[in-house]
C-alpha cells in the first residue's frame, strides 16, 4: 500500500491519501482523544504523541499535529498507523459508533421563501466550494442563516479549521460566491 501525503495551507495539518475509500458518506472530526474513541484508526493516531486533530473525508485523512512538534518527527509513525489500519481490515468506526457528524448541522425549520434560499447555499456548498475545500484536507459545513441579516454561518473542519487562511477563505471565496449567487446573502461568518 502506498499512501501519498500533500501539505494544506495550516501548516499544522498534513493530508493523508490512502488510494481508497475512507468515508464513503459525509465526514468526521476527532478534536480529542475521548472523541476519537468511536474510531480505531482515529485512536491510534490520537495515541501518537503530538497528534492533536483527525479529520476523515472522503478519501483522506488529514491529522493536524500541537504546535510544539514537527512533521519530519510525526509522518512517519502517522503513515505506519493509516497503513496498519487499511491493511488490517478494520473497520473504520467500532460497531456501536457510526459515521454520524458528517451531515449539515441546520435543524432550523425556515419559512418557504428562506428555506429556498437555504437550498440554494446548500447547494452551492456542496456542488463548487466543499469539493475545492476537501482538495486541501477540509470540509465547510452549513450552520444556518439568518433571513433578518443575511448572514451566513459555516462551519470549517478539518485543515480548515484553524488555519491561518480560513478566515481568507472564507471572505474572499465563499462569501463572494455566495453573494453573487445568492443575492440575500450580506456576509458569512464562522461557527466555532
Amino acid at each position: 500500500m502506498f499512501i501519498q501525503t500533500e501539505a494544506t495551507p495550516n501548516p499544522e495539518v498534513l493530508k493523508f491519501l490512502p488510494g481508497q475509500t475512507v468515508l464513503a458518506e459525509g465526514s468526521r472530526d476527532f478534536r480529542s482523544p475521548l472523541e476519537a474513541e468511536a474510531s480505531p484508526l482515529a485512536t491510534d493516531l490520537f495515541d501518537i504523541d503530538g497528534v492533536d486533530r483527525v479529520f476523515f473525508g472522503p478519501d483522506f485523512v488529514t491529522v493536524g499535529k500541537h504546535p510544539d512538534h514537527d512533521w519530519p518527527h510525526l509522518k512517519a509513525p502517522v503513515l505506519a498507523a493509516i497503513m496498519d489500519h487499511f491493511a488490517s481490515g478494520r473497520p473504520l468506526f467500532a460497531a456501536e459508533a457510526s459515521a454520524e457528524g458528517g451531515g449539515h448541522d441546520d435543524e432550523t425549520i425556515y419559512d418557504a421563501d428562506t428555506a429556498q434560499v437555504v437550498a440554494e447555499i446548500k447547494d452551492l456548498l456542496d456542488t463548487r466550494i466543499r469539493p475545492a475545500v476537501a482538495q486541501d484536507g477540509g470540509d465547510i459545513l452549513f450552520n444556518r442563516f439568518e433571513p433578518d441579516t443575511g448572514v451566513v454561518w459555516l462551519h470549517m473542519r478539518g485543515a480548515c479549521s484553524g488555519c491561518p487562511s480560513s478566515s481568507a477563505t472564507l471572505k474572499a471565496g465563499v462569501e463572494n460566491m455566495l453573494k453573487h449567487y445568492v443575492p440575500e446573502v450580506t456576509r458569512v461568518e464562522q461557527t466555532l
